[in-house]
C-alpha cells in the first residue's frame, strides 16, 4: 500500500508540480499588487468548480458501471478455454473494473477541466448576478435581461455536462446489454429467462430514460437560444419561430419526456429492445412535423408577405440591438454642412483650427525613430493622442513612449546579465502639438531627448523610466548589485538603481530556486552573485498581459495610451469592455475573433509605468456584468469618482467602442421596420486613401479621429472622437458620430445628420479633387522625380462651425531615408481648395483676409506661397504683407510684389503644362523679388 501511495505522490509531483509552482509564484505576484484576495478567490472558485464536477462525474460514471455491471461478470466468457486439457478462467471482471476506474477518472478530470475553463460563467450564476434589479424583459418569453446574461449560460453548461454524462452511461449500459445478449445466444438460452440479460436491459432502459430527459432539457433551453440567432435581414425570433418553432420545441421536449417515461416502464416490465426504439419515435415524429410546418409557414405564409409578417419582430431586433450596444444613449442633431467661408465661423472656432492634426501618426512614428531613438535598442511602438494644458490654453498633443527593445541589442550584448539586470527599462516620452512643425518640417517637440527636456513649464517628467510598457515582454531583476542602464550620455552611460516598490523580493536560496524553476532561470538566478535577497523580480511587465492576468473576464483594447500626469509620472490607460453573446434580440458582430451582441466600456485600467501598480475604475455602473464581478471581487474595482483629477482629465472615449457603435449604427439608425427591411438608408463608415501595414497607398476604412474642437451649438472646447459616415456604396458624406470625453459629458454620443437634399463631399472625393488640381498634381509629380517620393498623410474631416473642413498633410521623403518632412498642407471646403507649405499659409490661401491668427501653432520662417481654387475665380498667391518705408519705396515694393505675383502665376501655369525648365526660371524670378523685398525691410 505504501508503495502505491508513494508512486501516486510521485506522479502528482511530476505532472502537477509545475502547476503548483506556478500558483506559488502567481500568489507572490498578486500579493505584490495588493490583489492577494483576488488570487485566492479565483483559485477557490476554480478549484471548487474543478473538484465538484470531477468528483460528481467520477461518481456518476464509476457508480453507473457498478450499478449496470451484471453479476458474476467473469462467467460471461461463455465456453471455457482449454490449455493442455485444463480449463483457463480469464480475469474479465478485475480487468473491466480497472478499465472503468481509469476511464471514469480520465473523463472526470477532462470534464472538470472543461468546466473550470468556464468558471466565470458559474461564478456569476452562483454569486446571484441573475438577481440584478434590471427590469427590462424580452418581448417573447418576458424573462429579465439578467436571465440571459447569467442564468441561461449556466443552464447551458449544466445541460451540456449532464448530456455528456448521460451519453457515456448509456454507452456503458449498451455495452453490457450487448455482452449479455451475446452470451445468451451462445448458451442458446431464452431472453426472458436470462436474469443477467434482463438486468442489463433494464439498466439500459433507465440510462436511456436519463439521456432522453437530458435531451428534453436541451431542447427546452434551445427555445431561448432562438433569441440570439442571426438571420439575413434581422436577428432574433422570427414569425415562423414565434408561431411554429417555439411551440414545436415544447412538443418535442414533451415527447422526449414521454419517451423517457416509456423507457422507465420498459425497465420495470419485461425489457424489450423494440420498446426502447419506440420511445424515441414520438420525439422524432414531432421533430419532423415541426420542421415541415416551419418550412410550410416560411415558404407559403412568410415569404409572400415577409415585411408584414416580420414587422413586429424586426422592431424587437432594432430595440434589442440599440440597447445592447448603448445606441439608446445617442443624441441626434442636424448638421447643415454649409459651403462658403461664412459657414466656418472663423472668429468663434479659432481654438478648433489651431488644434487640427496635421501629423499623420505613421509619418510621425517614422520621423521619431530617426531623430529621437538615440540608440538602436530604443523604439517607439505607437503614437498616442491626448490633450494637455500648455499655459496658453489646452492643446492637442501626440505622445510616443521611448521603450527599450532587448531584441535590438547588439548580438555581442545579448546575455543574461544585460537582458535581466542592466537593460531593464525604457526612458521618457516625446510630445509634440498635432500641427507643430519646425522650419525644416520636423515635429516641434515639447518633450524630447535624454534626459527629458521640456519647452512648456507646466509639462514635466520627474519619473521618466518605463519599466512597464508595450514592449516589455521579458522579466527583469532590479535592486541588484549591478547598476541599471538609464540613458546614453555622450561617450558614457547614465546609470541608475530601481527605487520603486514594484515586483516582489526573490528572497533566500530556496525561494529563489522555486522562482527560477517557474521563470526558466534555473541555470542563472540561483547562482548569480549580483542578485541578493532584497532584489526584486518584475514579471508580466507588458501592460496588456498585466491587466488581462488580473481580470481575464474583461476584454481590453489592444491600444493602451500613455499619460504624463501632473505629478510628473508616466501612466498607461487601457479601456476594458464587458461583452456577451446572449443578449436577447441583438445582432452579433465580430470583436476580434469573438462574436458578441452586447458591449460596454465598463472599466478603465491605469498602470504606473515605473512601479507597475494597477488600478481598475468602473465607468459604467449600470452594466450588470461588471456589477456581478464586483460582487465576486469586492476589492478589485473602484468607482470612477475615485480616479484622481490629474488622471480623470486624460480619460477619453474608447476607440474600439466607437468603431463598434459606428458599425452597428450604420444599420440600426433605421428605426422604421419598413426602411430597415428594404435597407433604404444603409450607411457605412467612410473610406480614405492611406498607408496600409506594408506602407503602401490603399483605400481603407477610416479610423476614429480625436479632435479638440467646439461641437456645434456648444461654447467650450472639448476632446471629441469623431468618425464620418457615407451612404452604402457611395462616397459622399451623410453624417458623423462623436464620442465625448470631458467632464460630465463623458460617455455621451452625438450623431449629426447631413442634409439629404444635396451632396457633401466625402474623403475619397476630396482626394480626387486634390489629384485633379493641375498645379498641385504637377508639383507632386515634380517631387517624385528628384530622388524622393511624396507621402500623403491621412485626410482629416473636421466639423468647424456649420461647415466641414478637410485637411491633408503631404510629406516629402528621400528614397534613402525613412524620415518624412512636411512640405505641403492641403485644406478644402465644400466649394474650394487651397494649399501651402505651412498650415498658416494654407489658411491664408483658403480664407484670405479672414484667416485666423493661430499664435504659436506654426513656427515662422517657412515660405507661404499657396493657391486658392474658387469657381470662376483666378488662382492667386497668398499675401506676404506690406513692406515698410517711404512712399517711393512703397511704390517700388508694390511693383515687385505685382511682378512676383505674375511670375508665380506663370510658374504654376508652366508647371501644369509640363514646361519645367521655363517654370524653374519663373520660380527663380520670384525668389529674387522676395529677396529684394527682404533687403528693403531691413
Amino acid at each position: 500500500m505504501r508503495r502505491w501511495l508513494g508512486i501516486a505522490v510521485l506522479v502528482v509531483l511530476v505532472l502537477g508540480g509545475g502547476t503548483v509552482l506556478s500558483y506559488y509564484v502567481d500568489a507572490l505576484w498578486f500579493d505584490s499588487l495588493g490583489f492577494a484576495d483576488v488570487f485566492w478567490t479565483t483559485l477557490r472558485l476554480q478549484s471548487l468548480t474543478f473538484t465538484l464536477f470531477t468528483v460528481v462525474s467520477f461518481l456518476i460514471l464509476y457508480g453507473s458501471f457498478l450499478a449496470l455491471k451484471p453479476p458474476r461478470l467473469g462467467e460471461l466468457t461463455g465456453v471455457p478455454i482449454l490449455i493442455n486439457g485444463q480449463p483457463l478462467t480469464l480475469p474479465v471482471e478485475p480487468v473491466l473494473r480497472l478499465i472503468a476506474i481509469a476511464g471514469a477518472a480520465l473523463v472526470a478530470l477532462a470534464t472538470g477541466a472543461g468546466m473550470m475553463a468556464d468558471w466565470t460563467t458559474l461564478a456569476l450564476y452562483w454569486s446571484g448576478a441573475g438577481a440584478s434589479p434590471i427590469s427590462t424583459a424580452d418581448p417573447i418569453f418576458f424573462k429579465p435581461i439578467p436571465f440571459y446574461l447569467f442564468t441561461l449560460p449556466a443552464y447551458q453548461l449544466f445541460s451540456g455536462w449532464l448530456t455528456t454524462m448521460a451519453v457515456i452511461v448509456t454507452a456503458v449500459a449498451a455495452f453490457f446489454a450487448v455482452v449479455t445478449s451475446g452470451t445468451r445466444a451462445i448458451n442458446r438460452s431464452r431472453f426472458r429467462t436470462d436474469e443477467r440479460a434482463s438486468g442489463a436491459w433494464r439498466g439500459l432502459s433507465i440510462a436511456f430514460a436519463v439521456l432522453l430527459l437530458a435531451l428534453a432539457w436541451r431542447v427546452y433551453l434551445g427555445r431561448f437560444e432562438r433569441l440570439f440567432e442571426d438571420h439575413t435581414i434581422f436577428a432574433g425570433v422570427s414569425y415562423t419561430d414565434a408561431h411554429v418553432a417555439l411551440t414545436g420545441s415544447l412538443v418535442v421536449a414533451g415527447a422526449l419526456v414521454l419517451g423517457a417515461i416509456a423507457s422507465l416502464v420498459n425497465a420495470v416490465a419485461a425489457p424489450r429492445l423494440r420498446w426502447l426504439l419506440a420511445a424515441v419515435v414520438p420525439a422524432a415524429a414531432a421533430f419532423v412535423l415541426v420542421e415541415l410546418l416551419s418550412w410550410y409557414t416560411n415558404v407559403f405564409l412568410v415569404k409572400p408577405n415577409e415585411l408584414v409578417r416580420e414587422r413586429p419582430y424586426i422592431s424587437h431586433n432594432i430595440e434589442g440591438t440599440v440597447r445592447a450596444f448603448a445606441l439608446d444613449r445617442i443624441t441626434q442633431h442636424p448638421f447643415p454642412a454649409d459651403s462658403g467661408l461664412d459657414a466656418v465661423d472663423v472668429p468663434n472656432n479659432q481654438d478648433t483650427l489651431r488644434n487640427i492634426r496635421l501629423w499623420d501618426w505613421r509619418a510621425l512614428q517614422d520621423t521619431l525613430r530617426q531623430i529621437q531613438e538615440i540608440r538602436t535598442y530604443y523604439d517607439f511602438p505607437d503614437i498616442d493622442i491626448d490633450r494637455y494644458d500648455t499655459g496658453d490654453g489646452t492643446r492637442q498633443m501626440m505622445l510616443a513612449a521611448r521603450e527599450l527593445n532587448v531584441n535590438k541589442l547588439p548580438e555581442s550584448s545579448r546575455n543574461w546579465i544585460n537582458e535581466k539586470l542592466i537593460y531593464t527599462h525604457g526612458y521618457g516620452v516625446t510630445m509634440n502639438p498635432v500641427n507643430g512643425f519646425t522650419p525644416e518640417g520636423m515635429p516641434a517637440l515639447v518633450l524630447s531627448n535624454m534626459p527629458v527636456q521640456s519647452t512648456v513649464p507646466s509639462i514635466k517628467l520627474t519619473r521618466p523610466e518605463i519599466y512597464f510598457g508595450e514592449l516589455t515582454d521579458t522579466d527583469v531583476y532590479v535592486k541588484t548589485r549591478q547598476k541599471e542602464f538609464n540613458f546614453p550620455q555622450g561617450d558614457s552611460n547614465n546609470l541608475t538603481s530601481y527605487e520603486g516598490a514594484g515586483g516582489f523580493p526573490v528572497g533566500g536560496f530556496f525561494r529563489r530556486l522555486l522562482i527560477a524553476l517557474d521563470r526558466g532561470d534555473l541555470a542563472k538566478l540561483p547562482f548569480s552573485d549580483d542578485v541578493t535577497s532584497e532584489s526584486r523580480l518584475l514579471m508580466r511587465r507588458n501592460v496588456r498581459a498585466r491587466v488581462r492576468t488580473l481580470t481575464p473576464f474583461i476584454t481590453y483594447d489592444e491600444d493602451p495610451y500613455i499619460v504624463v500626469s501632473d505629478d510628473g509620472r508616466l501612466r498607461w490607460m487601457l479601456d476594458g469592455y464587458t461583452t456577451s453573446s446572449s443578449y436577447p434580440y441583438a445582432r452579433h458582430y465580430l470583436l476580434g475573433a469573438e462574436r458578441v451582441n452586447y458591449m460596454r466600456n465598463s472599466v478603465k485600467a491605469v498602470v504606473d509605468a515605473y512601479d507597475g501598480s494597477v488600478t481598475f475604475y468602473v465607468f459604467d455602473a449600470e452594466d450588470p456584468i461588471v456589477a456581478g464581478y464586483r460582487r465576486i471581487f469586492p476589492s478589485l474595482f473602484k468607482d470612477a469618482a475615485a480616479m484622481p483629477a490629474m488622471l480623470r482629465k486624460h480619460v477619453r472615449y474608447p476607440e474600439l467602442l466607437l468603431q463598434m457603435q459606428a458599425a452597428v449604427y450604420s444599420l440600426y439608425h433605421m428605426q422604421d421596420p419598413e426602411v430597415f427591411y428594404n435597407r433604404e438608408d444603409l450607411w457605412t463608415v467612410a473610406s480614405q486613401v492611406g498607408l496600409n501595414d506594408q506602407r503602401e497607398q490603399a483605400t481603407q476604412t477610416m479610423e476614429p479621429n480625436f479632435v479638440l474642437m467646439k461641437l456645434p451649438g456648444e461654447g467650450t472646447l472639448e476632446f471629441v472622437e469623431i468618425l464620418p459616415f457615407t451612404p452604402a456604396s457611395r462616397n459622399n458624406l451623410i453624417g458623423w458620430i462623436a464620442g465625448r470625453s470631458d467632464g460630465a459629458h463623458y460617455g455621451s454620443v452625438l450623431v449629426y445628420d447631413f442634409p439629404k437634399t444635396r451632396l457633401v463631399d466625402g474623403p475619397l472625393q476630396v482626394e480626387a479633387r486634390i489629384d485633379q488640381n493641375a498645379q498641385l498634381s504637377s508639383q507632386l509629380s515634380l517631387w517624385n522625380q528628384q530622388g524622393s517620393h511624396v507621402r500623403r498623410g491621412g485626410l482629416i474631416v473636421i466639423p468647424v462651425g456649420r461647415a466641414l473642413l478637410y485637411a491633408e498633410p503631404i510629406y516629402l521623403q528621400a528614397e534613402r531615408s525613412p524620415m518624412p518632412e512636411l512640405r505641403l498642407v492641403v485644406l478644402a471646403l465644400q466649394d474650394r481648395l487651397a494649399y501651402g507649405p505651412t498650415f498658416e499659409a494654407a489658411l491664408t490661401a483658403l480664407f484670405g483676409n479672414a484667416a485666423p491668427s493661430l499664435g504659436n501653432a506654426q513656427p515662422a520662417g517657412r515660405e507661404t506661397a499657396a493657391t486658392r481654387e474658387t469657381p470662376g475665380a483666378r488662382e492667386t498667391p497668398a499675401s506676404a504683407g506690406p513692406p515698410s518705408g517711404g512712399a517711393g519705396e512703397l511704390r517700388d515694393s508694390s511693383a515687385l510684389i505685382e511682378q512676383a505675383a505674375r511670375d508665380l502665376t506663370d510658374y504654376q501655369r508652366l508647371t501644369a503644362e509640363g514646361r519645367l525648365g521655363e517654370a524653374g526660371a519663373k520660380l527663380e524670378s520670384v525668389k529674387r523679388a522676395l529677396d529684394e523685398l527682404q533687403k528693403r525691410r531691413k
